[in-house]
């Protein structure tokens, strides 16, 4: 497991964000845009981004679409769709922006299983506590290149405590 100590997370890559203000250090809340603006942007991606002093798009939403799906219907969408917008974003800014999913509850709906280092998502207690392989579906397998977003100042945090603030992939392909 690896961990990202700065916030290079803000201005590249793919990041799934839980901490209150590490947002709002990237963006203030008029910027953040909901899930369907995002797939509305397909093809029409902005010049100037709303975060990060240009650098990111915060996205809000993830969770609760995920919520709203049964369990295979959300790994289709996962792996299909919204791994297809990751790559188009990538692609339209030339891997030289970030892409930021706020998701309010994701501390304690990601977990990680220690001997394979594989991240799940904890659905819903309505989908009877099914969980996704949220690595393969978004990441295509490339999970092992995930860093875990730790801030503290402290010389040697709970890196599965408070400290751990959020999961970021450099690059998806």
């Amino acid at each position: 497991m690896e961990f990202l100590r700065d916030d290079s997370w803000a201005r590249r890559g793919v990041t799934l964000l839980w901490d209150a203000e590490g947002l709002m250090e990237i963006v203030q809340p008029h910027g953040v845009v909901p899930l369907r603006r995002f797939f509305r942007m397909k093809g029409q991606w902005p010049d100037d981004l709303p975060a990060s002093g240009g650098d990111a798009l915060v996205v809000a939403g993830l969770d609760g679409c995920l919520d709203a799906l049964e369990e295979q219907d959300a790994v289709q969408w996962l792996e299909n769709d919204l791994r297809g917008m990751l790559l188009e974003f990538q692609q339209a800014y030339e891997g030289q922006a970030a892409l930021v999913f706020w998701l309010p509850t994701g501390r304690s709906r990601l977990s990680m299983n220690p001997a394979t280092e594989h991240y799940t998502w904890k659905c819903s207690t309505s989908h009877s506590g099914a969980e996704l392989d949220i690595g393969r579906c978004l990441w295509s397998g490339a999970q092992f290149d995930l860093k875990r977003i730790v801030r503290s100042d402290e010389p040697n945090p709970d890196y599965d405590g408070t400290a751990w603030i959020g999961l970021f992939h450099p690059r998806s392909s």
